[in-house]
């Protein structure tokens, strides 16, 4: 039976053979996508939620969040979590998601967890057969990848990940991308690699993976190193103490990787290949249950509101709409055509794509 949400996805996907967006020039000619795993809606445009705050179930250390983190104004609240967020990107680009002005951003998977919303996103496609978190190689054909089989960005395409499942996701063995994940060592010689990596040893391991701050590091010594046209860096401890039930650590992790996100930009912006032609795009994965409070920790099928995500993009190409509050419907498949858009890479698999999104592209 088709319900609402699939007759618009079957709508989009013919949208998508007549798009030409592919062709048209843009000022971008370097995309950066950084993921924020199982990162919620909610704290992105409310800021701390007070009555999982004040639950000591989730959050131990709740004087020491509510004095970091909580003011009466949603505006202001937003801004003590993620300043980045809402000092630049909410002025100079845009910001989709916020739920309570009817500007939606959802998942088109059925299933509404990590893996398939991974695939969702560097494919392009929702596709039903992508139904578990396994370590199972991906079938369908990613943006990544078609971008990298260009001459101008061959070996210009890494992703540095948190998370094991990522050289799955991306298929790396069929394509060649490099894929850093997890516990992989950084085989570079440089002093600040090898220290990562000595670092990777010897950190303490709370969510059973690599700390995002390490990840983010070797992310941006590669950066600065190797200079990639396309770099993707997938994070995951908001989604692993998310499931631990561990509130304070959750905000913690929310506000460190905003920090660190600016850090990105600013690096950016420092550096003449990228300054003012550099594309930044942060979204997730999946959501996770905001209307009862003892599921904020869990998403998936039977996890009402898991499939509501967000997206955040700053660059040349994007205008500076700040938080868009015009009522619309965006998918997070969209958003691997919108790369190879912002690219001028024509992105034609053999899978049925959900087509680029125009608002980012203009």
């Amino acid at each position: 039976m088709f319900n609402k949400l699939t007759v618009t996805v079957l709508t989009l996907f013919s949208w998508s053979f007549m798009s030409k967006t592919f062709a048209q020039r843009h000022k971008t000619e370097n995309v950066i996508m950084v993921a924020m795993d199982g990162m919620r809606w909610q704290e992105i445009f409310g800021g701390v939620d007070s009555s999982i705050m004040h639950d000591k179930t989730f959050t131990k250390e709740r004087r020491d969040m509510e004095k970091a983190f909580w003011v009466a104004s949603t505006e202001e609240r937003r801004k003590k979590l993620m300043p980045f967020f809402w000092n630049t990107i909410a002025k100079d680009g845009q910001l989709y998601g916020n739920r309570t002005l009817g500007n939606y951003v959802d998942v088109a998977n059925p299933y509404k967890f990590t893996y398939p919303g991974f695939s969702e996103t560097v494919t392009g496609n929702p596709d039903s057969a992508v139904n578990s978190n396994g370590l199972v190689k991906n079938k369908n054909i990613n943006v990544l990848e078609v971008i990298n089989q260009q001459k101008e960005y061959n070996g210009k395409v890494a992703t540095f990940a948190t998370s094991v499942l990522f050289p799955y996701v991306l298929n790396k063995w069929r394509n060649g991308l490099y894929v850093n994940a997890d516990k992989d060592s950084l085989a570079f010689d440089s002093p600040q690699m090898q220290m990562l990596n000595k670092m990777e040893q010897l950190a303490a391991k709370p969510t059973g993976e690599r700390p995002d701050l390490l990840t983010y590091f070797a992310a941006r010594e590669y950066l600065i190193s190797h200079k990639p046209r396309v770099l993707y860096v997938p994070m995951g401890e908001t989604d692993a103490f998310a499931h631990q039930g561990l509130y304070d650590q959750y905000i913690g992790a929310v506000h460190a990787e905003d920090a660190m996100i600016a850090d990105l930009w600013s690096l950016i912006q420092s550096m003449p290949q990228y300054k003012n032609k550099t594309t930044l795009i942060v979204t997730c994965d999946h959501g996770r249950g905001g209307k009862i409070k003892e599921q904020w920790t869990d998403h998936g099928v039977k996890i009402e509101d898991s499939g509501n995500i967000w997206m955040a993009v700053i660059g040349p190409d994007s205008s500076p709409l700040g938080e868009v509050t015009s009522q619309s419907q965006i998918y997070q498949g969209q958003i691997a055509a919108t790369i190879a858009a912002l690219l001028g890479v024509h992105y034609a698999p053999p899978q049925k794509v959900l087509p680029s999104i125009d608002s980012v592209l203009k």
